[in-house]
């Protein structure tokens, strides 16, 4: 028996739908979400998901502005942008795209931005939120898949996830999210001894790990949910997953595309953060 696909793109739209009626209503208010991103230099994959975030942004109704600034960027010229970002009341989120040039210090840039407009949820604010439990931004990949398996009707309490992979923007805030969703959660890495043993405990497998099509069936339960983050060229230059796709969908019960999958439902996960903070916005005016 062969896995459902769960489908980022149809679950975007359907998101996508919602947003417009959130949007609308704070028009009536006379508030736009608006969106600003900091793009450095001429790195080609962030220009594309620059570009995508834009589409959706500005199909929506929500105010984006873009500030492409060069390579050569000085950090003390970065940061004063940031700052004027963060007085601006007309912009809700501010995102510096990542990777940013080595003269550029990413963390500090992280947390210059403020924590109630740091969409990412990267400032150690936010990761201190995130992990106490507290409402905050939370990064738009976790957000996003939290989405995505509600709109599949994942069941998550009290099952066993395992996450692969530990970075700070996939990988710890996930775990977070599911730990909040009651799931009992182990998080493996690179450094995980038995990681096909380990992955085969779970329920939920949530791989978000770099390595192209490195997931083969013999790490997955049969009926498990794989969530797929990676995004890798193969020798081929094909758009391949971490998971190798047509292997694991024989036995998962439901599984995420590459391209289709995660992707836009990253996106979905920053827009919703974006419109949040608007209405947290809307709220504070009327007090």
């Amino acid at each position: 028996m062969s896995a459902i696909i769960m489908s980022g793109t149809q679950v975007a739209q359907q998101a996508d739908a919602e947003f417009q009626q959130r949007i609308q209503h704070l028009k009536q208010r006379q508030i736009t979400p608006g969106l600003a991103v900091v793009l450095i230099g001429d790195d080609p994959a962030s220009a594309i998901y620059v570009r995508n975030k834009q589409r959706r942004a500005q199909k929506l109704g929500i105010n984006y502005q873009l500030h492409h600034l060069a390579a050569s960027v000085t950090q003390a010229e970065l940061l004063t942008l940031i700052q004027q970002l963060n007085q601006d009341p007309d912009v809700d989120g501010v995102m510096v795209q990542m990777p940013v040039p080595p003269q550029i210090d990413a963390t500090t840039v992280m947390n210059t931005i403020d924590p109630d407009k740091d969409v990412d949820g990267f400032s150690v604010v936010n990761v201190g939120r995130l992990w106490s439990g507290e409402s905050g931004n939370f990064p738009g990949t976790p957000r996003g898949i939290m989405r995505l398996l509600a709109a599949y009707q994942i069941h998550l309490a009290g099952q066993q996830a395992v996450v692969i992979g530990r970075s700070n923007i996939v990988g710890k805030p996930m775990a977070s999210l599911l730990l909040r969703a009651n799931a009992t959660v182990t998080v493996a890495h690179s450094k995980t001894r038995n990681l096909a043993a380990i992955a085969r405990q779970a329920d939920i497998l949530i791989v978000a790990i770099g390595q192209p099509e490195m997931i083969t069936a013999q790490y997955v339960k049969p009926g498990a949910t794989v969530i797929d983050v990676g995004m890798n060229h193969n020798a081929q230059g094909k758009l391949v997953g971490d998971v190798q796709f047509a292997d694991v969908q024989e036995i998962a019960g439901f599984i995420t595309p590459v391209p289709g999958g995660v992707g836009p439902m990253t996106i979905t996960g920053l827009l919703d953060q974006v419109i949040t903070l608007a209405e947290q916005r809307a709220q504070r005016d009327d007090h």
